[in-house]
């Protein structure tokens, strides 16, 4: 089933003609529970790799010997996923509860040294055949996976992630890795993704405000404080009123291109390291597809559904709930990515 983006509340580009100057596109994902196969576009799924290429590690010296294991992490999942569709009674039953404690505790990998290589775990592969804003990657790569280390401990700061992008022509991989190395304990249940079957859609986009011309971020910062004093006078708590950011500029969830959210932090300059070119997104990972915000942007084919069971496919967080850009240069795509969470 293909997933479809409702039409937008109101026509921006009625409402600011300049705004058409600006439009681009960006390819929703639509990351949604399934099995996808190793050739197939997916988020958490098999992938692509070969038997004669050694798998990704991380290689920085971190503690990585305490954490919950993948295992219980998904069997924690599917216990709650199904006591609270009962339509009797829902929510875990006590035997449960004590199970589900029993999944949530952390264990110690005695062998684990900080000097030790971890392997990452497989996020992520993109194909572009599947996906029309998925750049080119160097020398004709077509196919973009991504990996990340399941710890918090890297960077000037001890606390940041670590991810590792890498490109590669799928037509010349013959033997697929089946078994790959995995973590045996996490220290974020956020890091471990559910496998995930995508259905792509285009849709149009527009910039962050922040980063339109002056005069015209005044203008939309203007007619969004009519429509919230409109709504006010009315005293009608229910109304949605339509904003710029959250309804008819940049969509939630997983997608690939278009423009970065900077709804967090200020706009920031991100230029390549290397080159200098300023670099385009390449793509977001959202710890939801929508919420409360955002759900004008809600498929049409899942309006029915609550937002609690459906709106977190992947179970990836980001952060604090919140989601990660990542940048490629646009000139030379095989330049360091750099990435900003919001």
């Amino acid at each position: 089933m293909s997933r479809t983006t409702p039409p937008r509340p109101l026509d921006v580009e009625a409402l600011f003609p300049e705004l058409s100057a600006y439009r681009g596109t960006t390819t929703r994902l639509h990351p949604r529970p399934g099995r996808p196969d190793v050739a197939a576009s997916s988020v958490g799924g098999p992938l692509l790799w070969p038997t004669n290429e050694p798998w990704p590690m991380c290689t920085e010296p971190h503690s990585h010997a305490r954490g919950r294991r993948p295992a219980d992490i998904r069997r924690e999942r599917q216990i709650l996923a199904s006591a609270w569709l009962r339509e009797a009674n829902p929510g875990p039953t006590e035997g449960e509860r004590q199970l589900l404690e029993q999944l949530g505790q952390k264990h110690r990998v005695q062998e684990a040294a900080t000097t030790d290589p971890l392997p990452l775990i497989g996020l992520a592969q993109l194909c572009r055949r599947d996906i029309p804003d998925l750049p080119a990657g160097p020398d004709d790569c077509d196919l973009l996976q991504v990996f990340w280390c399941p710890f918090d401990a890297h960077g000037p700061t001890g606390y940041s992630m670590l991810l590792d992008l890498r490109w590669r022509r799928s037509w010349e991989v013959t033997e697929v890795q089946t078994s790959p190395p995995q973590p045996q304990v996490v220290g974020f249940e956020g890091y471990v993704p559910e496998p995930c079957v995508l259905y792509p859609e285009q849709v149009a986009t527009y910039p962050f405000a922040g980063l339109l011309p002056e005069d015209l971020c005044v203008r939309i910062d203007a007619w969004e404080e009519a429509l919230e004093e409109e709504a006010e006078e009315l005293a009608d708590d229910d109304a949605a009123v339509v904003g710029y950011q959250y309804d008819l500029s940049i969509p939630p969830g997983w997608r690939v291109g278009g423009f970065a959210s900077w709804h967090t932090t200020d706009p920031s300059p991100m230029n390549c390291r290397t080159c200098s070119t300023p670099m385009h997104l390449l793509l977001t990972i959202d710890s939801s597809e929508w919420d409360g915000g955002s759900g004008s942007w809600k498929p049409l084919e899942e309006q029915d559904l609550p937002t609690h069971r459906s709106a977190t496919p992947t179970e990836v967080t980001v952060g604090r709930w919140g989601e990660l850009n990542i940048f490629a240069c646009p000139e030379e795509p095989d330049h360091p990515h750099r990435w900003s969470i919001q």
